[in-house]
């Protein structure tokens, strides 16, 4: 396997800082590439995104030039999913060669539309309870006064921009395969039919698109790093 870029956009409230664990499972010729969002961890002082669309422009202009001539897949956990989606459009609008793999977690497809709360719009009590029922947001975050002034605000950004992105409808199908990752109980996902559509996601290839379950919630990527590493170098080898 020659080498290959492994770019991963986290969760909402997530930083490029969750995907650190991954790098002592990952094959050697593997680079793992943590890509920050604004208004988190190195970007602190960033004003946050509007638009799921601003986030993909921002990240698109910041890797394109390294693109050229570079093997490369994209990770994607929830949130980060549609954009790498929305990052895959970009990339094949504009004429360069696209992933050799996509990686889509704890999301169904983008034009999948479900009927769900607005948790960015609920007040701080609400909001914190529907956040921890989620899961993956330590308890003591909202414990913490000046913790919960730092996070709550990345959290509620980033839950506004997917809950108000709108898909739009593409012809552009991916040369690459797909594989989805899901946990068995995530309440994201709960109620799609994962068997029948594997979430949606197969219309978006016109390779393989393999679909892995497991154990667990929305954040099941933190119980079982190896077991997506596995997964990760065994699709990326294909």
């Amino acid at each position: 396997m020659e080498k290959v870029k492994l770019f991963c956009l986290p969760y909402a409230g997530g930083s490029a800082s969750v995907f650190n664990k991954w790098r002592a499972y990952l094959d050697s010729r593997i680079e793992l590439v943590p890509l920050e969002l604004a208004g988190r961890g190195r970007r602190m002082n960033q004003p946050f995104y509007d638009s799921v669309h601003k986030a993909a422009d921002d990240i698109y202009s910041s890797i394109s030039q390294g693109l050229d001539g570079c093997r490369y897949a994209f990770y994607g956990h929830s949130m980060g999913t549609v954009i790498v989606y929305e990052l895959c459009m970009r990339i094949v609008r504009n004429g360069k060669t696209g992933p050799c793999h996509v990686f889509a977690s704890g999301r169904y497809a983008p034009h999948i539309k479900k009927n769900e709360k607005d948790l960015h719009a609920l007040p701080e009590s609400q909001f914190k309870e529907e956040i921890l029922k989620i899961g993956g947001t330590p308890k003591e975050i909202f414990e913490d006064p000046q913790l919960t002034q730092i996070f709550s605000p990345i959290l509620r950004a980033d839950y506004r921009i997917i809950e108000c992105y709108k898909h739009a409808e593409s012809n552009i199908r991916l040369s690459c395969p797909i594989t989805v990752l899901n946990g068995r109980t995530d309440t994201i996902t709960h109620g799609l039919d994962r068997e029948d559509n594997m979430l949606g996601w197969p219309q978006y290839t016109s390779n393989l698109c393999k679909m892995h379950e497991f154990d667990g919630g929305h954040f099941f990527i933190f119980d079982y790093i190896k077991e997506i590493a596995d997964i990760i170098n065994s699709g990326i080898e294909e």
